[in-house]
């Protein structure tokens, strides 16, 4: 009796898709991941300020958490009140730190000519120990630089600088209110989306993923960033370093940044203490206090909150730097600790994106 031979088993290869499928989904997917890039690039100048109302609607939504554990009557006021109390407190916040900004930014212009004499005095302080300091040519360099300082074009540049924060302020601030209406309708809005009960059970946990991990990491990142801020305004103020209020806002937003925030924190002040001083001696004071206070709050806090709220690679955090900060410039730098960790909490929700998750998160987890 013969016996038909078996057909072969069918390859992995076959059951999962051929080979040339998997290469065919990694183009388009990169194709897609191209195109997508290309659109937040050009729409940048929409996408930005829509991004940032979302992070402020955050910050709104913890501190009217924060005040319901008001002793006393933190139970008994009404979501409205407490919506209403948070909404106004964050707008006083940003219109200070606007005005502060602005003030600056026309003392600094003002005062334009006066630091870039005080740079070229130390310039050649530095040329005559060394000996190569020759008289008539460092006179007739300081002459042609101060020329060259326009203060009316200084001025004007400020102003166009000044209008800029503020529209750009007004607008985050309309988003904000609309965006606190729309939150009351939202829960129906997202089970009317889909008729499947499990896709809608699915978008409501990614969300409130989103919600709980974001929202932990920035109510925290506002914190230790406000201490730092502070700290750093006491220790330019008792140096003498001018504007040292505007410097702790600065440094306070730079820390959302991560790693080159600190490095700026600590070089644009001493910057400002060159010009101003022009003695080496006193800068090296300010940079050594400005770096110890980073020290103490970016390698010990910072990483802490970035590990355990958000669950992402440092190495992720500085390639998401480098991406958003090209695609959005500063502000997707400060964008990109959030922007990432939104996209690693989405990727871990489904089974083809699952391995992205993996590889974003620190320890593998996810």
């Amino acid at each position: 009796m013969t016996v038909a031979p078996h057909d072969p088993p069918p390859r992995e290869t076959q059951a999962n898709g051929s080979p040339g499928e998997g290469f065919r989904t990694f183009v388009y997917a990169t194709v897609l991941a191209v195109c997508i890039g290309w659109v937040l690039y050009v729409g940048r100048g929409i996408f930005v300020p829509i991004v940032f109302s979302v992070l402020v609607v955050y910050v709104i939504r913890g501190l009217a958490d924060v005040l319901t554990r008001l002793p006393g009557v933190g139970a008994r006021l009404p979501t409205a009140v407490r919506y209403t109390v948070s909404t106004l407190g964050i707008a006083w916040a940003l219109t200070a730190i606007a005005s502060l900004v602005a003030g600056s930014l026309g003392n600094v212009a003002s005062l334009a000519p006066q630091y870039a004499g005080a740079v070229l005095g130390a310039i050649q302080e530095i040329a005559t120990r060394l000996g190569i300091e020759v008289t008539p040519t460092w006179d007739s360099l300081k002459r042609e630089v101060l020329a060259q300082i326009n203060a009316q074009r200084l001025i004007g540049s400020t102003f166009v600088s000044v209008t800029g924060i503020v529209s750009t302020l007004v607008v985050v601030l309309l988003y904000v209110v609309f965006l606190l209406i729309e939150e009351r309708s939202f829960a129906t809005k997202l089970a009317g989306m889909s008729g499947d009960p499990l896709r809608v059970a699915q978008l409501q946990k990614i969300i409130g993923s989103i919600n709980a991990r974001v929202g932990t990491y920035l109510a925290l990142k506002t914190v230790v960033s406000a201490v730092l801020g502070v700290l750093c305004w006491a220790i330019l103020a008792v140096l003498g370093v001018e504007f040292a209020a505007f410097w702790g806002v600065l440094i306070g937003l730079l820390n959302f940044i991560p790693y080159l925030g600190s490095a700026l924190g600590v070089a644009l002040p001493a910057a400002l203490a060159t010009m101003q001083f022009g003695d080496l001696g006193q800068v090296i004071v300010v940079v050594l206090a400005l770096s110890a206070a980073q020290f103490v709050i970016g390698f010990f806090l910072d990483p802490y909150l970035m590990a355990n709220s958000l669950n992402l690679s440092p190495f992720v955090i500085l390639v998401s730097l480098a991406v958003w900060g090209a695609l959005w410039g500063i502000a997707g730098a400060f964008l990109a600790v959030p922007l990432t960790a939104c996209m690693a909490l989405v990727f871990a929700e489904f089974e083809a994106t699952r391995p992205l998750a993996v590889l974003l998160s620190q320890d593998g987890r996810v």
